[in-house]
């Protein structure tokens, strides 16, 4: 089971944290070996996770099937209708499936060689999801539930007074096609902080609902984000701009739709960071403050205090989320048809390769969960998009693991359709190593999200994602199960592949890393400097028992000498490991640097910048963006941003925060 990897041993004092009943899981988490079967209720009848994946590992396709049966569902008359090619998918195995279907062909809008540079009022904008999907009759910003839509038509209504650009992407800015002059425009903090509108922006609120700690809690959506529009850049990408914390919507609820600056930074930096180290993520373009001030209760206790007002200008190709189809299925049966709607849009538009299936061929696969059972891939688009949407979800989980974030609201409606972290509010990247980290306060009775959960936090979403498809008849309880044992089978696989990279590794070795992680849990090693530490060690088996440890002196501190005995024990058998894979010390060293950052964005770097900008100094603010960008590269001078959490570190509000934002 993945916990093994966390606690070989753990203690039974721990297992009642880290598998808690609420979590509506199993005791025994993601086996890495098959036990018993797992079958799918529709929606809304509770879902039983008892040993979900029966067949991890013994996953075989079946003969193509000779009477794939098509399905009718009700078109919605505000979706365009979806056009289909005759590209032909002939692979005979689930994995070069899908590789096949994440096949997508892009325009090149730099054929000549030569980089588009536009002024905003030049970008090519294209609103697709205003134009296709069903929209609010109301646009007004009071709060109120709406009903039979998926976005409401809003304007930004923050109160500005003397904005000023706190820091900018100009990574983002490329991707949008983006002049860097426009960055250097008086108006600009004018225009991205909402008091000014972006010249052809149609912005609106989308709807959406979603499970907050495991509870549903019925309409949520853009309580305090608008977007603006979409954007279709040279190379026909379309890409959201997304204003945050520019005021109220119709699903503001009780809230003044803003946000302060020190949950803006944070999100801006987080979103930029993610993205240098590998990982699917939103973008962030700019950060500007409102030059007001926002009232927030920080730590819910009673002791609200004024904070400076920020809005970010977040970015991503679509900002869809699993909440927002689980709303309208959770609405009745007149609501399914939006269900249906949404997802022929996210199809149409993010995962083309699908709606460009062949029909002419038809390829199935055994879900192992029932004799004889098997799911047809190409006769039912839908039933593709969720085996492609859960292993997406799988992927960006198990590269969450391998950086040690932890992104503490794993809420259905924090969760992307396309497999993008999203919603940055009480984040945090392991320091000591703990498996039960969490760094949201409000989690703090239950740890449903700590670091440990994430993977089989992420199964629970996608099975109520899946219930909500399940129940606008899009997918049967076959599809439905098969995308769950599809999300279980790709995370070993991006798990396993990422451990044994990190380690320099030529194949997965489940008990080595497993005694490695339940090490560093027992002595609080440090999460991301051992790792870099690691490629220090030789592949020489020579090597006197008592040096062994000096690659590791900077990261294993205070260790007593039973400790030590252990942890020489285990590089010992490391390097035995390493010995017999013919890769000399350097090459190893250079491709492990590459998959271990030395720099994380870690909470109390972000706070250093807060600190700062907060007095009016944004210089730390655009140094940690620097510094994120490369965060693979040794950046000599840089090494203090390394360093392990001072003392103060550890205060509230730093290492651990609220969603108070």
């Amino acid at each position: 089971m993945l916990l093994s990897h966390f606690f070989p041993k753990s203690p039974l004092s721990l297992r009642p944290l880290l598998c808690s009943p609420s979590l509506l899981l199993p005791s025994i988490k993601f086996p890495f070996y098959p036990s018993s079967s797992f079958k799918f209720h529709p929606y809304p009848s509770p879902l039983s996770f008892a040993c979900l994946l029966t067949t991890i590992g013994s996953l075989s396709p079946a003969f193509p099937s000779t009477g794939g049966g098509s399905r009718t569902v009700t078109n919605f008359p505000m979706a365009s209708s979806s056009t289909e090619s005759t590209a032909a998918a002939t692979s005979a195995s689930v994995e070069s499936v899908t590789g096949d279907l994440m096949k997508q062909s892009l325009v090149d809008g730099d054929r000549n060689g030569s980089r588009v540079r536009l002024r905003l009022e030049d970008l090519n904008w294209d609103h697709s999801f205003v134009r296709e999907l069903p929209g609010d009759p109301q646009t007004n910003n009071i709060p109120r539930q709406v009903f039979h839509a998926c976005y409401t038509k809003v304007s930004p209504s923050v109160d500005v007074e003397n904005p000023k650009l706190v820091a900018w992407s100009e990574s983002v800015g490329d991707l949008l096609d983006l002049d860097p002059k426009e960055f250097e425009r008086p108006d600009f903090a004018l225009i991205f902080s909402g008091a000014s509108p972006l010249v052809q922006g149609l912005p609106y609120a989308q709807c959406y609902g979603g499970h907050q700690f495991g509870t549903w809690a019925g309409q949520l959506g853009d309580g305090r984000a608008i977007t603006l529009g979409e954007i279709l850049n040279s190379k026909s990408e379309r890409w959201e701009l997304q204003l945050k914390g520019c005021g109220t919507t119709p699903y503001s609820r009780f809230a003044d739709g803003l946000a302060v600056l020190r949950s803006s930074i944070r999100e801006f930096l987080c979103s930029e960071a993610m993205h240098f180290l590998g990982i699917p993520t939103t973008r962030a373009l700019c950060l500007v403050t409102t030059g007001k001030y926002v009232t927030r209760d920080m730590f819910y206790d009673g002791n609200p205090k004024e904070e400076p007002g920020a809005v970010v200008c977040r970015v991503a190709q679509s900002f869809l989320r699993f909440g927002s189809y689980q709303i309208h299925a959770f609405r009745g049966k007149e609501d399914h048809k939006i269900v249906c709607a949404l997802a022929d849009y996210a199809i149409r538009h993010h995962f083309t390769h699908i709606e460009n299936m062949s029909k002419t061929e038809s390829l199935s696969f055994s879900t192992g969960v029932e004799e004889h059972s098997v799911v047809d891939l190409t006769s039912n688009k839908y039933a593709a998009w969720i085996v492609e949407v859960a292993e997406r979800t799988a992927s960006l989980v198990a590269s969450w693991q391998g950086v040690g974030f932890t992104h503490g609201v794993l809420n259905t409606d924090n969760m992307s359709v396309l497999g993008l972290t999203i919603d940055y509010g009480p984040f945090g990247f392991l320091d000591a190593f703990d498996p039960s980290y969490t760094p949201n306060t409000t989690d703090l009775p239950g740890r449903r999200y700590c670091f440990a959960n994430q993977p089989d936090i992420g199964l629970w979403n996608i099975a109520h994602f899946a219930t909500s498809l399940s129940t606008a008849e899009l997918i049967n309880d076959k599809e439905a199960n098969y995308a769950m044992e599809r999300y279980g089978t790709k995370f070993m696989d991006a798990y396993q592949a990422i451990m044994t990279k990190k380690l320099g590794l030529p194949k997965y070795n489940k008990q080595l890393i497993g005694k490695l992680l339940n090490n560093m849990a027992v002595d609080k090693v440090d999460y991301t400097n051992f790792f870099r530490a690691l490629s220090n060690i030789k592949a020489d088996p020579n090597i006197p028992k008592d040096e062994l440890l000096v690659p590791l002196k900077a990261v294993l501190l205070d260790i007593g000498n039973e400790r030590k005995e252990a942890w020489i024990n285990w590089v010992q058998s490391y390097v035995q490991e390493l010995a017999g894979t013919g890769i000399s010390d350097e090459q190893r060293k250079a491709q492990m640097d590459s998959v271990n950052p030395k720099y994380v964005l870690r909470n109390y770097l972000c706070q250093t910048a807060i600190d700062a900008a907060e007095t009016g100094d944004f210089g730390e603010v655009r140094r940690l963006l620097k510094l994120v960008e490369r965060p693979y590269d040794e950046q000599p001078g840089m090494e203090k941003y390394a360093r392990l959490p001072p003392a103060w570190a550890y205060r509230p509000g730093v290492c651990m925060l609220s969603c108070s934002s």
